[in-house]
């Protein structure tokens, strides 16, 4: 046990999250028992909440480095707070109340820092015209809109948030943060496993054995590309008619350009050496236009060009885990919206070869809601005072408490 580790009990706990699709708030019900070794989860309720229209624009355009000023940002950091705070009571209807919330919020920057991965920061940044010196700091920096302080005050329950801050601190990416709850809530005593989430960005948590110092040969990193890129596409190439790829069906009527995903593959954040962190800053808009024009060559349609950007975010991923895996996996679990892309679950699983792919589901956790029951369990544990983020994951030096806790008052 850690030494300020109290004994836990039952609680119910709500988690929210919204990822850099901005497809809405990811939100949970949750009872949470037990500590690590023996954390038990179950889940009474889950829902995703749009964004109302409006914000969800405005989201985005931030995200993609529209200059606001700084009563816009209050704005926007307020609205956000506000529908947040909506889902965490809408979730409790028919339920017994929780008494904690874990709140993600809403990433509309991340940096990583300089060194390690400060190559995929950097570019982001300088392409959005920022001077050299704004990165001269060595700390990565990630913004979360959505203050807790806001959540607490609406709900009257005690929220925590701002969950990135501390590991970035001490000099890690903040980045990612649900390994150690993949830890204890998917890991078995004789296979290895990959976790791997298909957000906006995908991200993945090697985990081996449970068995022996199994927790320190953890390994987790950003893959790269996931959904946000997919979703930019969709919205490009269907002049704003759709938003994603129900299925992956447009990108199935397509044919993937090996050549084109060859060269992609070639860009410098896929050969960065974990720990490493990245975003919409480095996989948005520009890199999409950059992408359609390297496509231009080839002469493909709309669905091959979807199909190409479709086998890149597999690719990056099968890669990723070639290069960077001290062994291959016995299994993938999949989660996040891009676990229900039939086709690209189907493109990562030929990739893949003999090694299955499944889902979260197929183990019992939800592959929908896996990102906001974590911040569920991160905000239990640091109710509890246990540390949350996981060193060899995000490049920290030591484990840290996560999360700012603002008291909710009835």
């Amino acid at each position: 046990m850690h030494p300020t580790e109290e004994v836990a009990v039952p609680t119910r706990v709500i988690g929210l999250i919204s990822g850099t699709s901005v497809d809405g708030i990811d939100t949970v019900l949750v009872e949470i028992s037990g500590t690590e070794l023996d954390l038990k989860v179950e889940l009474l309720a889950g829902a995703t909440y749009p964004y109302p229209a409006e914000l969800r624009e405005r989201i985005l355009a931030v995200g993609a480095g529209l200059a606001i000023s700084m009563a816009e940002l209050a704005e926007i950091d307020d609205a956000i707070a506000i529908v947040f705070a909506q889902a965490a009571q809408n979730i409790q209807i028919g339920h017994q109340p929780a008494t904690l919330i874990g709140s993600h919020g809403q990433t509309v920057y991340h940096r990583p820092p300089k060194e390690g991965a400060g190559g995929a920061g950097e570019q982001g940044s300088r392409g959005r015209g920022m001077p050299h010196s704004a990165l001269s700091t060595p700390l990565g920096y990630s913004l979360q809109l959505g203050r807790g302080a806001l959540i607490a005050r609406l709900t009257a329950i005690t929220t925590v948030s701002n969950f990135r801050v501390a590991d970035i601190a001490i000099g890690g990416h903040g980045a990612p943060l649900v390994p150690r709850v993949d830890a204890y809530l998917l890991s078995h005593s004789q296979e290895g496993r990959c976790i791997q989430n298909i957000g906006g960005i995908g991200n993945v948590a090697y985990i081996p054995p449970r068995h022996g110092d199994w927790l320190s040969k953890i390994r987790a990193w950003d893959t790269g590309p996931g959904n946000s890129l997919l979703d930019i596409a969709v919205e490009h190439l269907s002049a704003g008619a759709k938003t994603y790829d129900e299925d992956g069906n447009w990108a199935a009527s397509g044919t993937p350009c090996a050549p084109l995903v060859e060269q992609w593959l070639s860009q410098d954040y896929f050969h960065l050496p974990p720990p490493k962190s990245t975003g919409r800053e480095l996989f948005g808009v520009t890199y999409l236009h950059q992408c359609l024009k390297d496509a231009q060559a080839y002469q493909l349609n709309a669905a091959d060009v979807l199909a190409t950007l479709t086998e890149l975010t597999a690719a990056s991923i099968v890669h990723s885990y070639r290069t960077f895996l001290p062994e291959m996996p016995q299994r993938v679990l999949l989660c996040g919206g891009g676990s229900r892309n039939l086709y690209l679950k189907q493109r990562l699983q030929l990739l893949m070869t003999s090694i299955p792919v499944w889902t979260t589901d197929e183990v019992g956790l939800s592959a929908d809601f896996k990102e906001a029951i974590a911040f569920a369990v991160l905000a239990y544990w640091r109710n509890l005072g246990i540390p949350g983020n996981l060193p060899t994951a995000t490049g920290a030096p030591q484990e840290v408490l996560l999360g700012e806790i603002q008291q909710g008052q009835s």
